[in-house]
């Protein structure tokens, strides 16, 4: 999940695609126009032999503000690696506190870092 996660921060389509089962795979991806992804959090993650699921939280910054994507995916593991296989989300509107740790990944509170900007 979390090289996913990098890949989309990285544009990489080659390795979404790769990564992505083929039986649900879209023939192309295009991210033109993605958001600008701050920070991923792992809320929970189980597997078995050969079934995964993950529930994911990733921030972005959403023109002035910010925004989440949140997802409950599921991973299906072929010869040793694992494969997206689908996934529920929903978005939303994050509206961090003054004191809030900073959504950007700064580690800085909100009200020192990106509310200043």
């Amino acid at each position: 999940m979390r090289s996913r996660y990098a890949a989309f921060v990285k544009h990489n389509n080659d390795y979404l695609l790769a990564t992505w089962h083929s039986d649900t795979r879209p023939s192309e991806l295009n991210l033109e126009g993605s958001p600008e992804w701050t920070s991923l959090q792992v809320i929970e993650a189980s597997e078995t032999a050969h079934q995964g699921k993950v529930h994911f939280r990733a921030l972005y910054r959403s023109g002035s503000g910010w925004g989440y994507l949140e997802e409950q995916s599921d991973f299906i593991k072929e010869d040793g690696r694992w494969y997206y296989l689908s996934g529920a989300t929903s978005e939303g509107q994050l509206k961090p506190g003054r004191n809030d740790v900073c959504p950007c990944g700064s580690g800085r509170k909100y009200k020192v870092c990106c509310l200043r900007k």
